[in-house]
């Protein structure tokens, strides 16, 4: 009962705060006027700037900016015990998450749906503009990497998945040109497309699963998904959005909503029943390995996403602005969607404690079996087979405190993606076989869950690295990288060069976006501040309250940058003391960035309030409705 109690707490909490704070946020703080003009209307362009209703941006936002973030982060998050990364989530998504993802979706409208990074110029300084760019380019070059790779690992171990995920291309292409051509709406397609969808998880699952082929090093099956992907980001990142990314995140964004639906239904199940118990794991962790970071400043730069994410920023600014038909539009998707995240990270906590704790299984290959001599499953050869993991003293399957322990006893030792990742899966996939959904599937459900929201972030993530590259190439002088074409082909090249490193002397090729996951978090959070900065001075130069933005600013420049220098400057595990000399480099490279922004911050603020700053252009005001226009046509006689 508990587990449910908690989640019923956490959900009621981030409604309140949607319709109190956030609604005080957009009607006193910012003044969302209907009748504003915005940038999709003004700038029209039907590529990036295409003007679109509310439920349509925002299943393109939450799906953009809930990829992995929110999952692996509190997976990782509960090693210090599921109270401390609980109160983070939720407050954290509340208070200042949120708060970011609306500001900077409010000042990227009322600045021509500009960037934060090119804001950022204006209203602090020109070379601030080029500072926060770069650490933009460091953080989507990362991004890319990681992404990737999770995209790829969700494959390998989950063939089941594969075909679902691919389906949604076609299916969404499909409904964009519908929708285009016809006028039809998007949601009966795509509530169609749904159906489909979930038919390919069956069919995935029980009927074609697909296992790419190992080739010859360093061709494994990783890195030829991560090939894959890469090409397909190419593409996604320079069409029309309203041809893939707009109907994509759309279907996605009900696939997603009816996993989580089934997952918060699933683990009410649990709860009420019993077969869930959060005492599963510890509230808060007593010992820890003593190669483990500290809960404090460390939980803050882990849970990530879940709370508050500097990565928001570049999707709020670089899409979602384009395309909101009215500024009122805006409270929904900038600030509603994060508290959605914040209730995705509060189930995937949930997951990796009462879930793990309903027991933990293993995935056999029938193949293997039938070469072993052991019976091979009924339902044939593709048939996905699990089986409990046992205890090896009593032959039982492990359930509570041990099923935990065994997941999460050697996390810092064996620090992998795939068993953060499966944390949330198995946890999952054990809330959803209380509604009678066979584990197998259930683990499919989750899994393509997993895979979507990672793919719908990965594309994002490239076209939004395209506009950075696009804008440092102009400030610098180099032409040929303002070319969309060749500023997509480098951003994607440069994360598939990332990801193809290995992560270790012996580890395999396609590993490498494993190497900069320790920076993730910190560059993320520190990402975070300095889009704070640019809300505060932003507000700061029209006369508007800004306490609300430099209170969240002030801690997320001062705990990520705490965090790095301790990770930069650790005895005998620290980057430098431990030889790990490309992390020890990005790292200072980050934290001199961040104080010289700080600096150009400083320096500029007593001039600048009350001052608009020099080169702003507003959008021309909407055209009045003549009386004569608005007036019903006559029929004739």
């Amino acid at each position: 009962m508990g587990t449910l109690l908690v989640a019923v707490g956490s959900f009621f909490g981030f409604i309140l705060a949607y319709h109190t704070y956030g609604r005080w946020l957009a009607r006193k703080v910012f003044a969302l006027d209907p009748e504003a003009p915005v940038p999709a209307e003004a700038l029209c362009d039907d590529v990036d700037y295409v003007p679109t209703c509310r439920s349509v941006v925002f299943g393109h936002h939450f799906t953009s900016i809930a990829g992995t973030g929110p999952i692996v982060g509190p997976a990782i998050a509960v090693f210090w015990g599921w109270l401390p990364a609980l109160l983070w989530v939720v407050f954290g998504s509340i208070l200042i998450g949120a708060v970011h993802d609306f500001g900077t979706l409010v000042v990227s409208m009322r600045n021509r749906g500009q960037t934060v990074g090119e804001i950022a110029g204006r209203v602090i300084s020109k070379r601030a503009r080029l500072l926060f760019l770069t650490i933009l380019f460091l953080a989507l070059t990362v991004v890319l990497a990681i992404f990737g790779l999770v995209i790829a690992t969700i494959f390998s171990l989950y063939p089941g998945s594969v075909l679902a995920v691919w389906m949604s291309l076609p299916l969404a292409i499909g409904i964009g040109i519908l929708s285009r051509r016809r006028g039809t709406d998007l949601l009966w397609p795509s509530i169609g497309a749904l159906v489909i969808l979930y038919v390919s998880v069956w069919v995935g699952v029980y009927w074609l699963p697909i296992r790419m082929p190992s080739l010859a090093e360093p061709f494994n099956a990783t890195v030829i998904w991560t090939l894959i992907l890469l090409v397909y980001c190419f593409f996604a990142s320079v069409l029309p959005v309203w041809l893939l990314l707009q109907p994509r995140d759309y279907v996605n964004s009900h696939q997603l909503l009816v996993a989580l639906g089934l997952l918060v239904v699933g683990l009410g199940v649990a709860g009420v029943t019993g077969k869930a118990d959060l005492a599963s794991a510890p509230a808060v962790a007593q010992q820890v390995p003593a190669d483990a970071p500290p809960l404090i400043p460390f939980l803050f730069i882990t849970v990530a996403c879940g709370a508050v994410s500097g990565f928001h920023c570049l999707v709020s600014s670089g899409t979602s602005s384009k395309q909101l038909r009215t500024e009122t539009d805006a409270q929904s998707v900038g600030y509603g969607a994060m508290l959605l995240e914040g209730a995705l990270a509060v189930v995937v906590i949930l997951a990796c404690c009462a879930g793990v704790g309903m027991g933990k299984f293993e995935r056999i290959d029938p193949a293997a079996l039938a070469a072993a001599g052991a019976t091979v499953p009924e339902d044939g050869p593709n048939h996905p087979y699990w089986r409990p993991v046992v205890d090896a003293e009593t032959n039982q399957p492990l359930v509570g405190r041990a099923a935990w322990e065994r997941q999460y006893s050697t996390l810092w030792a064996d620090f992998r993606l795939p068993k953060m990742i499966g944390a949330f899966i198995e946890g999952g996939a054990n809330f959803l076989t209380t509604l009678g959904i066979p584990l197998e599937l259930a683990v499919g459900i989750v899994a393509v869950l997993v895979a979507c929201f990672a793919a719908t972030t990965l594309d994002s993530a490239t076209r939004l690295q395209r506009y950075v590259i696009q804008e440092l190439a102009g400030s610098i002088g180099l032409r040929p990288l303002t070319d969309k074409y060749l500023a997509t082909g480098l951003a994607i090249g440069l994360g598939g060069l990332m990801a193809m490193i290995p992560a270790a002397e012996k580890a395999p090729a396609g590993t490498g976006g494993q190497i900069l996951w320790p920076l993730f978090g910190a560059i993320n959070q520190l990402l975070a501040g300095l889009a704070l900065m640019v809300v505060v001075f932003h507000l700061v130069r029209r006369g508007r309250p800004m306490l609300f933005a430099a209170i969240p600013m002030v801690l997320m420049l001062i705990v990520p940058g705490w965090a790095l220098s301790v990770d930069l400057l650790r005895p005998e595990t620290g980057y430098l003391a431990s030889g790990r000399y490309l992390l020890a480099s990005v790292a200072i490279a980050v934290l001199l960035l961040q104080v010289w922004m700080i600096v150009e911050g400083l320096l500029v603020w007593r001039r600048a309030r009350g001052v608009i700053e020099e080169g702003y252009l507003p959008l021309p005001p909407r055209p009045a409705v003549r009386a004569i226009d608005a007036a019903p046509v006559s029929p004739g006689p």
